[in-house]
């Protein structure tokens, strides 16, 4: 006669744990990788929606405005890229383009994971992103598929 306890035995669980880890081990990058997507989306989407309010500045005054967290909130600009600051992914910067004043250009950068936003946050691929008021999109990287 054979005695079934209905347990497990020993060899049963390690197989199952050795399916766990390996599926888990394949599905790990692709959750990462995920997650960095997702973020940087929440940056581009914080730069239009800046840019966008850089407009509406720009219509009223035909000039546009430059902004960082040193600087005190102005006409709804915010320097994080989330609800919260805390939330954030990126820190978000307005300054004159490179070669005019700001009356006739400003480019608004999302620095990534600084110390005033999520510090954890680290995109590899694109870095920081940029937005200028002609239409130009940047990345500090010049990775591929950044921007749309």
């Amino acid at each position: 006669m054979m005695n079934n306890d209905g347990g497990f035995t020993l060899l049963e669980l390690l197989v199952v744990l050795a399916i766990v880890g390996i599926l888990t081990g394949l599905a790990y990058p692709s959750y990462a990788d995920h997650l960095i997507r997702a973020r940087r989306m929440e940056g581009k989407l914080a730069l239009m929606e800046m840019m966008q309010r850089q407009e509406l500045l720009y219509s009223r005054t035909n000039t546009y405005a430059a902004f960082s967290a040193d600087t005190p909130p102005r006409d709804g600009f915010r320097w994080w890229s989330a609800a919260t600051a805390a939330d954030s992914a990126y820190e978000l910067l307005a300054r004159p383009c490179s070669e005019a004043s700001l009356a006739q250009c400003v480019e608004i950068v999302a620095l990534p994971g600084t110390a005033r936003v999520n510090g954890r946050f680290r995109d590899p691929r694109c870095g920081a992103l940029s937005l200028r008021s002609t239409g130009e999109q940047g990345t500090e990287f010049n990775g591929k598929d950044c921007w749309p």
